[in-house]
């Protein structure tokens, strides 16, 4: 039976040095594919079961959030990593209570698209953070699609109230250059859109790895979508999802820790179940480590990176964002530079990350230079420190490993890593295990 880790209730949390590191690891399943997968299960009409999900605090709040409309019953096996959808065989109506997100950013925009669907008034809010967090585009471009939705407040932001079961379909205009989960939003639910939805990048698509993810899903669901690169998406009307059974690769922002520990120690991590299939952008980390030094190995099941001499290098990371704060802790141990660009949309995360990796990393002794879309880190010699963590999870996990080469690391709250990966610390003891 699954039992939660006590540490995640902790105030604090010391990470202990390790000497070095020979081991397979085994990560939980991708956020990103268990959120795409969920919101299809709720939209299929048919019985889904999702195997290999991950079970964290984001993807439970999606599954409730779906349950609130009324027309699907949801349970989750977390001894399997299972999710069941079920159709309750009821329409899908608007719930009388908000809808409460948390922090989970992907399942807010994923939502406001999906209310649109639904029958009714539905308003969806969440933290402090997620309603500094801007919707605006999204808003606007499900307008001309026949769905109103807009900011409680009048600044873009949420508390966000949708009035739905108008979802018509017909042309709009998104920006791509806040979040590609605006554009993946509308692509789901466009499926059950009256006609044809035609959606039109404006501008240049942020993240578009993660588009790529929301295709491939769409694809494997029997789903077809006309495309002219990333200017233009069409969804033609009529199509449905067909339910049945769905399987989650390992998240590839969740192995990027283990494969950071591998580098940073000198020693060898293989995660086991991802290749060189996967369409997660993050599984590019694993080329910026080889530029760095590292020895990498991409085969069809699996990644390895084997750590060597690390040395500074120039990247962007504008396709790989949630990597960075890891690449960051990578860099502290190289020799020389590393400057990190195009990565503007991490001021708008679960907190404002280019500020919070510059401002621990400087605690340890590194010196960091910040930029408004970039920050350079001088390799050299961390120490121990307290890191705050900003309830954000990567910045938890990410100075963790930092940890495993310094000692003397102390993290605070480390009971936030539950929002996507709640055996974070079980994980890193399996480090220590395997030697």
């Amino acid at each position: 039976m699954f039992v939660p880790d006590s540490r995640l209730t902790d105030e604090e949390l010391t990470v202990a040095p390790l000497a070095g590191v020979d081991a397979d690891v085994r990560v939980l399943g991708s956020k990103s594919y268990t959120n795409r997968n969920i919101a299809i299960a709720a939209l299929s009409g048919r019985e889904t079961t999702i195997s290999g999900a991950l079970i964290s605090d984001d993807t439970t709040y999606f599954v409730n959030a779906i349950e609130s409309f009324g027309h699907v019953r949801a349970t989750i096996d977390h001894d399997t990593n299972t999710i069941h959808v079920v159709p309750t065989g009821q329409p899908m109506r608007a719930p009388a209570e908000d809808i409460y997100v948390g922090a989970a950013g992907t399942p807010m925009r994923f939502l406001i698209s999906m209310a649109g669907l639904a029958e009714g008034t539905t308003t969806i809010t969440g933290t402090a953070r997620m309603q500094e967090r801007p919707m605006g585009d999204l808003l606007s471009a499900l307008a001309p699609l026949g769905v109103e939705a807009v900011s409680v407040r009048g600044d873009g932001c949420p508390p966000i109230r949708v009035t739905g079961g108008t979802f018509l379909g017909g042309r709009t205009l998104i920006s791509g250059a806040v979040s590609s989960q605006f554009t993946s939003s509308l692509l789901i639910s466009s499926v059950k859109a009256e006609q044809d939805t035609e959606i039109t990048l404006v501008d240049d698509l942020v993240s578009k790895p993660y588009v790529e993810m929301t295709l491939a899903t769409l694809a494997a669901n029997g789903i077809e979508v006309h495309r002219d690169g990333y200017r233009q998406f069409t969804v033609p009307a009529g199509q449905s999802y067909p339910g049945g059974a769905a399987t989650v690769e390992p998240d590839a922002s969740g192995m990027s820790y283990f494969l950071a520990a591998a580098a940073i120690l000198g020693g060898r991590v293989t995660i086991p179940g991802i290749g060189a299939g996967s369409h997660q952008g993050d599984v590019g980390l694993v080329d910026v480590l080889a530029r760095m030094g590292a020895h990498t190995e991409i085969t069809d099941s699996a990644v390895t990176v084997k750590g060597g001499p690390l040395r500074g290098i120039d990247v962007d990371m504008e396709a790989m964002p949630d990597v960075v704060p890891t690449l960051a802790i990578v860099a502290a141990f190289a020799e020389g530079d590393t400057h990190i660009t195009n990565i503007a949309s991490l001021r708008i995360k679960e907190c404002d990350r280019i500020a919070a990796v510059t401002t621990e990393l400087r605690k340890m002794g590194v010196t960091v230079d910040e930029f408004d879309d970039a920050m350079t880190i001088h390799g050299g010699i961390p120490h121990g420190a307290v890191i705050d963590t900003y309830d954000d999870h990567r910045i938890a996990m990410c100075f963790a490993i930092a940890g495993l080469r310094t000692g003397d690391v102390v993290i605070k709250d480390p009971g936030c890593v539950a929002k996507s990966f709640p055996t974070f610390w079980r994980t890193l003891d399996s480090l220590r295990e395997t030697r």
